[in-house]
């Protein structure tokens, strides 16, 4: 007998089909009823036991978190909340699961205990919800680009240059770290490296997919991007994956409009094709909400906040416009911004947030960005003090996307480069790009956890990603 899904079982099973399951077991009452699931849906599947037929091993043996496989009969179920149930006729133990060693007992944990037993943690109910959810998101960036015509490249991990300019990178090496070659200037010699130059693990595949969308047009990348940046918060990992689409082509307008279209997609995706996951993390994040100070809690529900955002157009300003705003706004006349507002910072969360909840009650795109705060490669506005860039914001976290118009004049790079301390040596291929048949070109970044982690409703970054990387933890 062939192995049957429990969620196939529960959306078409018929009363009187003969089944075999296999999976975990969630709960064991009573010694009769079993609660198993196989990770493929939220709900689990109930089995019911005629003990007197069954050794006192096997009931013993059926604990919390054991494999068992189940072969028996479906018939319809009086119990509440579930129309059929197995009746069990043989239950074959597939791997023991020790209840006095194992730590994820039918209660309620912290996330923080979770993370501690990050390898287990997805046999709870919230985090296979989760990753069922992340798994629907990857798969709908693919197919959202793919649909569209993009081509997906594979850019490198280990890299020579730093695409933001920031220089938080993990340095990737084969020298001896006690004792490194060194140059007569007391300097390591990178050249006895294995690549004979310093590199790094990538912050970005951006300048690699220019290089592709000035071949094919239209291109994404979509891998793990790595920065050494000591942040230890509920929006930071250290390792994470990022979904930058590149356009030749495109100027500012046509990126923006490629971003809203994404992300409404990938919302609606996951609404979608994972009902039962998101009614779970909705009532989840509704109860999570009552324990948070009132001025903490969120003015819409989980799925009231997604529909939010695919229901509406989102309001396009420019920064100039939106330090405006927060100028004008009772926030900020009465000092209740904990951050400053004048025109040249960097916009704050809460700022971010204030224009897309209160003032404008709509994702906002917001252009136009000074120079200063901005990456070298964004092309440079007429007035000298601005650059075509864009930041999507959404509701309760402000910034989900970046993205620009690239720079696509050689002379106008060179020099900023120049202002930044880029070497030009270092970037000589992607200055390329500008000496031979350069066109106008953009695109953007999104922080594939961000959206999970907005998807899902969870509080933390760290929950959304399997094996979570931060700074003093690579447990796993």
């Amino acid at each position: 007998m062939s192995r049957i899904k429990i969620k196939d079982i529960l959306s078409s099973g018929e009363v009187g089909q003969k089944v075999l399951v296999k999976g975990w077991v969630r709960t064991f009452r009573s010694n009769r009823f079993i609660a198993i699931n196989d990770g493929s849906t939220i709900n689990n599947l109930q089995a019911v036991v005629n003990f007197e037929n069954e050794s006192e091993d096997t009931l013993r043996r059926i604990t919390t978190s054991a494999a068992l496989a189940i072969e028996g009969e479906l018939v319809a179920s009086m119990g509440k909340g579930q129309n059929i149930e197995l009746h069990a006729e043989k239950i074959t133990i597939l791997g023991d699961a020790n209840p006095e060693e194992y730590p994820l007992q039918p209660k309620k944990h912290s996330m923080e205990f979770l993370r501690e037993k990050a390898h287990l943690r997805m046999r709870t109910s919230t985090m296979s919800a989760v990753f069922r959810v992340r798994h629907a998101l990857a798969f709908a960036v693919n197919k959202f680009f793919n649909d569209k015509g993009f081509k997906y490249l594979h850019t490198p991990i280990i890299t020579g240059s730093d695409a933001e300019g920031a220089g938080e990178m993990f340095r990737v090496s084969t020298l001896p770290l006690g004792n490194p070659p060194m140059t007569e200037e007391g300097q390591i010699n990178f050249e006895e490296d294995f690549f004979g130059k310093e590199t790094n693990l990538t912050v970005s595949g951006q300048l690699e997919a220019e290089a592709g969308a000035m071949s094919l047009g239209e291109v994404y990348t979509f891998g793990p991007t790595f920065r050494a940046e000591n942040s230890n918060t509920s929006r930071h990992l250290a390792e994470f994956w990022m979904i930058e689409p590149e356009m030749a082509f495109y100027e500012l307008e046509e990126d923006m409009d490629l971003a809203e279209e994404m992300v409404k997609y990938l919302i609606s995706h996951a609404m979608e094709h994972c009902a039962d996951d998101m009614e779970f993390l909705n009532k989840r994040a509704a109860d999570e909400d009552k324990t948070k100070p009132a001025n903490e809690r969120w003015d819409l529900g989980l799925l009231e906040r997604l529909n939010f955002v695919v229901d509406n157009s989102f309001e396009r300003i420019t920064y100039t416009e939106a330090i405006d705003i927060l100028l004008q706004s009772k926030p900020h006349k009465k000092k209740k911004f904990k951050y400053p507002v004048e025109w040249g910072i960097d916009l704050a969360a809460e700022h971010e947030r204030f224009l897309v909840e209160k003032h404008f009650k709509k994702p906002v795109i917001i252009t136009d960005y000074p120079k200063d705060i901005k990456a070298f490669y964004m092309k440079q506005n007429d007035d000298g003090k601005t650059v075509r860039a864009m930041d999507v914001l959404f509701p309760g976290i402000g910034e989900i996307i970046g993205g620009s118009q690239r720079e696509e004049s050689l002379e106008k790079l060179k020099t900023r480069m120049a202002e930044m301390d880029i070497p030009e040596s270092e970037l000589w291929w992607y200055l390329d790009l500008r000496k031979f048949g350069t066109a106008p070109h953009s695109g953007f970044g999104l922080g594939f956890e961000r959206i999970v982690q907005f998807v899902t409703g969870m509080g933390n970054i760290r929950d959304v990603i399997m094996f979570p990387r931060t700074p003093k933890s690579a447990e796993f």
